[in-house]
């Protein structure tokens, strides 16, 4: 994937067990309605199999809205269920590796924790870099860097591959995020844990629609 052709500004990361209102397909669907450009499912605690099942039957949900499948961290179910692509961290199989067990992968993200990843031949086979997590949060506790405001707009001055920024984000921090320099907002609690889940997508992408213009009006002065 070209760096200048991810355009996709709302990234929501669900999975069963984060849906405390509905059915993660329901959810899904709902998000996608009110803004969400990408979704990838994490299943951290299913069997490949059943990792595999909730892919398939979430997929045909997505290609109604083409609306692309990222898969966290298993390239067996990646593969099988016909996604575009693939998330991993610093403990997965490699960006490289990827790329040659699986030439086909159209998208493939990386989870930056720490500045002297940027400067890595696993970044450089990515597409994207998640900045992860930009705050603290409950979903992920394994981590290395806070990157907080500050990290992001380093991050930002140092690549120019599209960042992906996440952890603990939300309506009421998005905007500034991507006035950091993020091009997209991934959420998770923020859409799964709400009640109206398509108001909530809503919500966000008018926040990062408007971070956006407001970044462009300053790079114009």
């Amino acid at each position: 994937m070209n760096v200048k052709s991810f355009p996709y500004r709302l990234y929501l990361v669900i999975s069963e067990e984060a849906c405390p209102h509905y059915d993660f397909i329901k959810v899904a669907e709902e998000a996608i309605k009110g803004g969400v450009d990408i979704i990838q499912l994490r299943e951290k605690k299913d069997a490949s199999s059943q990792f595999l099942k909730k892919a398939v039957e979430l997929k045909k949900v997505l290609d109604r809205y083409q609306i692309p499948l990222i898969i966290n961290d298993n390239l067996e179910v990646a593969i099988k269920s016909g996604a575009a692509g693939i998330h991993v961290g610093n403990t997965d199989l490699t960006p490289t590796e990827i790329r040659k067990q699986w030439p086909q992968c159209e998208i493939l993200g990386y989870s930056i924790e720490y500045l002297e990843q940027l400067y890595n031949e696993q970044t450089y086979s990515s597409d994207y870099l998640g900045i992860s997590p930009v705050y603290n949060t409950d979903t992920k506790t394994n981590t290395v860097t806070t990157w907080g405001i500050d990290g992001v707009q380093s991050i930002c001055s140092k690549t120019e591959k599209p960042l992906v920024a996440i952890g603990n984000m939300k309506a009421s921090n998005a905007k500034k995020v991507v006035e950091a320099g993020a091009d997209c907002i991934a959420v998770v609690s923020a859409i799964c844990s709400d009640s109206n889940p398509l108001k909530a997508a809503q919500l966000l992408k008018q926040e990062i629609d408007q971070g956006i213009n407001n970044r462009a009006a300053t790079h114009k002065i």
